[in-house]
């Protein structure tokens, strides 16, 4: 009674897989199992009118091979004999029912049904085979697996590929979707499948079901280090595109293949970067990864704009964060080198000034004796690798000098370069147009400043080079002279420039004027910038007196205090005979004791005092002048005047002379 019941639920079972609707798909899996007769799929109702069942769907594809087989062998065997339909139908009907029963382990039924998509059908089909047959279960899986993927259900498909694989080895069917392909020669039957596996998954679109098909691959390949080096670069790709970055990294430390490692740490910066997620790649620890890492970056550096991808500033923020702060200084100092090259520019300028300033901040944290950097000497020719030879015109290669000519930059020089980029900057921000001054010197960018009035930037940059400060104050001295003649346009204009000068020095009244201002701005100088024997002073005079202005009084004060022959001479070159006769009275009575300590005099002339003289050949030069002049009224009198005054003089003298001799001998 029980094998009748079991007997009727078998063919129960069997009469339930015959019947099916058919439904068209896509092939577009199949490619990568390369399991379909044809690129493209024909339509299987070609030549029908309606729909069809599966068995006729079977039977179309399966006859007509079958046909083709009994046609050749009958050709082949050249019997005169008419062939035999009945005999033919019976074989065909023989072989069609054979393959239809679930049991055949050839397994054609189900491919014919994946072979046509008919996804729905086949994982109906599967699904009534799985509890009672056995046999090609494996297969069974991996085509539910196959279904599932069609219909959207990833993980269920997952969970059946995974559970196929316990049958690579066992079934035709497999073996057949794992056929050694070159690539995979020399990897087990197992890892092969899981290869052919993550294809498909891949060509779903399905990643993080990579990722874990992939892990579990890893249990394979256990001693097989390229299909390791595969899996895990297959399970960092994909961790990247869904934007698990900590995850693609841990995965890249444990790639064997040390290229592979590093494509793939290549391909980690560069798509962090632009995803801008910068945070998580300054942060990993790389472990014996950094130099490579960095050098990455710096390719990336040179290789790009530097106004579209600022590779540099990231390159510091690495560098920083591992507190290698001399490393980062030299990152920022290349960075600015390179804004000043190649972006001339008012933001270039601006990136400049930033970049050497981060530079001079990273050397002051570290010690004195380290804080220095090497850069390429002007000039040096350096071989780089991956770069062609060298030729002359006559086609023979030059020889390249076997070492890179460098320099080292200490702190002292950097803040040179950073002085020098602020003065630019501050000049381009005056003058926009004066941004074409990025690679101007030292020596040029003086007289730029003066004519602009910036006369701050102007001294600071000639304190940092040691330049003279006579250009500034012979400008600030023209300056003012401008004002003091100029318009109300003139005045208003002297108020921009003077705003951008010493604003502490600058005090603003109501009665105060831009002139007033200048002056006052000339005086703070002449006083904060002391020279030696007041040359600044005398180049103020002399720019003064070229442009026929009078000496102010506090200037002529303490000029004639330091050098009075020096101020003396000044006026006989611009012909002020006048107040050059007027100095020389002041003098004279100054030597014999009257307002000594005007011109510095300690002790007036006298026996027991240091000796005093005048500066006879200016004077003697005034009086020859003042004698071919005396066609003036006024140069009779100042010569009139000058000869009594000096005559006293030598009066005085020659008493004090007798007196000083009569001492010596007593």
């Amino acid at each position: 009674m029980h094998a009748n019941a079991h007997e009727a639920l078998c063919s129960y079972q069997l009469y339930l897989v015959t019947f099916f609707v058919c439904r068209d798909s896509n092939l577009q899996h199949l490619s990568v199992l390369e399991l379909s007769d044809s690129k493209t799929c024909t339509p299987v109702n070609k030549y029908t009118s309606g729909p069809q069942t599966i068995v006729e769907l079977f039977f179309q594809d399966v006859a007509r091979k079958r046909l083709s087989q009994i046609f050749a062998r009958y050709g082949a065997a050249q019997t005169p004999s008419p062939l035999s339909w009945t005999q033919l139908i019976t074989d065909i009907t023989i072989y069609l029912l054979q393959h239809l029963w679930p049991g055949n382990p050839d397994f054609l039924f189900p491919q014919c049904l994946m072979r046509s998509c008919q996804y729905t059908q086949l994982q109906e089909y599967v699904c009534l085979l799985q509890p009672w047959c056995q046999v090609s279960a494996g297969s069974c899986l991996f085509m539910l697996g196959q279904c599932y993927l069609v219909t959207g259900e990833g993980h269920k498909a997952l969970d059946c590929f995974s559970k196929a694989a316990n049958e690579v080895e066992r079934e035709d069917f497999l073996e057949k979707l794992i056929h050694v392909e070159e690539e995979d020669s020399a990897c087990s039957a197992r890892l092969q499948y899981y290869n052919k596996v993550l294809r498909l998954l891949e060509g779903a679109g399905l990643p993080e079901l990579v990722i874990d098909l992939a892990t579990l691959a890893l249990t394979e390949a256990a001693d097989d280090l390229k299909s390791q080096a595969t899996l895990r670069t297959r399970i960092f790709k994909y961790y990247l595109d869904l934007g698990h970055n900590s995850q693609a990294y841990d995965a890249l430390t444990l790639i064997p293949d040390h290229s592979r490692q590093l494509d793939c740490l290549r391909q980690l910066v560069i798509i962090l970067c632009e995803r801008s997620q910068l945070q998580d790649l300054v942060n990993f620890p790389y472990v014996n990864l950094q130099s490579e890492v960095v050098n990455i970056i710096e390719a990336r550096a040179r290789a790009v704009d530097l106004m579209t991808h600022n590779y540099y500033e990231l390159l510091y923020a690495f560098h920083i964060h591992r507190h290698n702060y001399r490393k980062a200084g030299t990152v920022m100092f290349e960075y600015g080198m390179r804004l000043g090259r190649e972006v001339r520019t008012l933001v270039g300028l601006q990136k400049q000034v930033n970049a050497y300033l981060a530079c001079l901040n990273c050397l002051r944290l570290i010690r004195p004796e380290y804080a220095w950097i090497v850069q390429p000497a002007p000039g040096a020719v350096c071989e780089r690798s991956g770069t062609s030879p060298k030729r002359n015109h006559e086609g023979e290669s030059v020889p390249i000098p076997s070492g890179c000519q460098v320099e080292i930059l200490e702190l002292r020089d950097l803040e040179k370069e950073y002085i020098l980029s602020h003065s630019r900057l501050t000049m381009a921000k005056h003058n926009n147009a004066a941004a074409v001054t990025v690679n101007a010197s030292a020596e040029d960018m003086v007289p730029l400043l003066v004519q602009a009035g910036l006369f701050d930037a102007a001294i600071s940059l000639c304190q940092t080079f040691k330049l003279s400060f006579i250009p500034v104050f012979e400008g600030l001295a023209y300056k003012c002279i401008t004002l003091q003649n100029g318009s109300d346009a003139t005045q208003a204009d002297g108020w921009k420039w003077l705003a951008e000068n010493q604003q502490s020095s600058v005090v603003t009244t109501k009665e105060s004027s831009a002139t007033d201002e200048a002056w006052r701005l000339l005086t703070f100088y002449l006083e904060k910038y002391p020279s030696q024997n007041l040359q600044y002073h005398r180049c103020v005079i002399d720019k003064l007196l070229s442009h026929g202005i009078p000496l102010p009084s506090w200037l002529s004060i303490i000029y004639k205090k330091e050098d009075a022959a020096q101020l003396l001479r000044l006026y006989l070159k611009y012909d002020l005979l006048a107040e050059a006769a007027e100095l020389v009275l002041e003098y004279v009575d100054a030597v014999m004791g009257k307002g000594h300590e005007n011109f510095g005099i300690e002790r007036p002339l006298s026996a027991v005092s240091p000796l005093v003289w005048l500066p006879y050949t200016p004077i003697d030069h005034l009086l020859k002048t003042l004698r071919d002049n005396s066609n003036s009224q006024l140069n009779k009198d100042l010569l009139e005047i000058l000869t009594d005054k000096l005559d006293e003089y030598f009066t005085v003298l020659g008493s004090t002379t007798t007196h000083f001799l009569s001492l010596h001998r007593n």
